[in-house]
């Protein structure tokens, strides 16, 4: 017999094409829907409200679809109180546990609807008291309370909008053939729009930024407050203090394009001089360190985390070689942003873009199409792509925010 549940979508289920990706889920775990009622808003700021009935032909299938359907904003109509079961112990949680998105999630508990706190994709829920919160499977402890099931859950996608910049939200838009000073305007007035309301913004960035020549837009931008806190890697760090130092950035003058005699070994030599400073923060109050953007992080206190890898060469006093250290710091950093921009670095992107919660507004920068759509791909639908130079960016967008 075929196993079957009521379920219902609210939102801007067309304009968001949620509706097209909810039948094609049902069709994909071959499955059926009944369209039991359609209530579709009149203006643009109406909700539209779903009910179907959808089968599949065992209640496993059923189980499974109801979880993809939830991550499209469907839940079960049914009101019951979420399934709760106890960790056997740390860092193993029962096998039918839910796993999360990034979009806001409420838990049916004691009858009482509960936002969970601390959203972020691929993570355990756990309840604590009158609390639900995400919390990563390396982090349970026994007896923890973990949600499982489908049962009392209920996901909130965010909607695309008809929204003044022009950037259609959740649209996944990645294309090499929009005008990028267009775009650089629009996310100029974004920025204006988030610092104005006292939002804070935070930049993950590769080193690709100091080979493209946009370490002094980005240094500018820390000094005249448009960034928040820094995330990156040992590299951009290292080759930052390079070019302050030497003006290279791996050895080749961004001056001239031309690679310098011994100039190899100018990024060993600007870790060498750190270290004989004690640290970043030491070297800028000794005056050895004088302009680029460390130096302005350091100058205007803005927090970085600089997270460490195998091939990092020093690396640098502040890196993080601890990995599951560097996780923690940077998941701490981008808690309460309103905005990230990513600049160049697939890596770091990807990472960030599994800690935040998909109402943080993301735009990507990298001159590979590839890295904005892996980075969409693995979960980060609000991503906005722009597919260009970096430095070429920087350039552009520091001459609208500063002029």
């Amino acid at each position: 017999m075929k196993a079957s549940e009521i379920v219902e979508a609210r939102g801007h289920l067309i304009d968001s094409q949620l509706m097209t990706k909810i039948f094609d889920k049902v069709i994909e775990y071959q499955g059926q829907f009944e369209i039991l009622d359609f209530d579709i808003g009149r203006t643009n700021q109406d909700f539209s409200t779903a009910r179907l009935r959808v089968s599949a032909p065992k209640k496993a299938a059923l189980v499974s679809l109801l979880e993809e359907l939830m991550s499209l904003g469907c839940y079960v109509l049914k009101e019951c109180d979420a399934t709760v079961k106890l960790a056997s112990r740390d860092k193993c949680v029962p096998e039918d546990f839910y796993s999360t998105t990034n979009h806001r999630t409420y838990v049916r508990v004691q009858g009482e609807w509960i936002e969970v706190d601390r959203q972020r994709m691929d993570a355990i829920l756990v309840v604590e008291g009158r609390r639900v919160l995400c919390r990563r499977l390396r982090d349970v402890r026994r007896d923890d309370q973990v949600v499982c099931g489908v049962e009392g859950i209920r996901v909130q996608p965010e909607f695309k909008t008809r929204d003044r910049y022009g950037f259609a939200f959740m649209a996944s838009d990645v294309s090499t053939e929009r005008r990028v000073e267009i775009s650089t305007a629009k996310l100029a007035q974004m920025m204006r729009d988030v610092k104005g309301r006292k939002g804070r913004i935070g930049v993950v960035a590769g080193p690709v930024v100091v080979h493209t020549g946009g370490v002094p837009y980005l240094a500018n931008m820390i000094r005249k407050g448009y960034v928040d806190v820094l995330l990156s890697g040992n590299a951009l760090a290292v080759h930052d203090i390079e070019y302050a130092l030497y003006k290279t950035s791996l050895g080749i003058s961004l001056e001239t394009g031309v690679a310098l005699s011994d100039g190899h070994k100018n990024h060993m030599r600007a870790i060498n001089v750190v270290y004989h400073s004690g640290g970043i923060r030491q070297a800028v109050e000794a005056g050895i360190l004088r302009s680029g953007i460390m130096y302005e992080c350091v100058r205007k206190s803005v927090p970085f985390v600089l997270a460490g890898s195998i091939r990092d060469d020093g690396p640098l006093p502040e890196t993080v070689m601890d990995l599951i250290a560097a996780q923690e710091a940077y998941a701490e950093a981008v808690e309460n942003l309103d905005m990230i921009l990513m600049l160049g670095t697939m890596l770091h992107s990807i990472g960030v873009g599994n800690m935040i919660p998909s109402w943080v507004t993301t735009v990507c920068v990298d001159i590979n199409a590839s890295t904005v759509t892996k980075l969409s791909d693995r979960g980060s639908a609000q991503a906005i792509g722009i597919v260009t130079d970096v430095g070429l960016f920087l350039s552009l967008l520091h001459k609208e925010l500063v002029g």
